[in-house]
């Protein structure tokens, strides 16, 4: 098995139906995207520039999102806690996942890279 794959069937549920879901519709969502194996974690790739992330945070115990440059982003659910680059969305895996709001987000930063 690939270790980007264990990665995501190493957790539990319901985390690994979110991540999975994550996975895919990142995959989907616009034509360039790819996913890579980087820094031991999957990483998201738009026409060969590196945009986000997907991972578990520790203090939130929740999944999340993260935005390589999500310091240019304003959405309001995006948080930065100690990072001066990168914001996360957390996604809580035992509700429905916000579908619009990872779209809205996602939007603005396909935006970025298409300027």
């Amino acid at each position: 098995m690939k270790p980007i794959d264990n990665y995501f069937l190493q957790h539990a549920e319901p985390t690994k139906g979110c991540l999975l879901f994550l996975r895919a519709h990142l995959l989907q969502c616009a034509p360039g995207i790819t996913e890579e194996w980087k820094y031991s974690m999957p990483f998201y790739y738009y026409h060969g520039k590196r945009f986000g992330y997907l991972w578990v945070s520790k203090k939130h115990l929740q999944p999340y999102i993260g935005l390589v440059d999500g310091h240019q982003l304003k959405h309001p659910s995006l948080l930065q806690e100690k990072r001066t680059r990168m914001k996360v969305l957390l996604i809580d895996p035992a509700k429905d996942i916000p579908i619009k709001t990872i779209n809205m987000v996602l939007k603005e930063v396909l935006a970025l890279y298409n300027q």
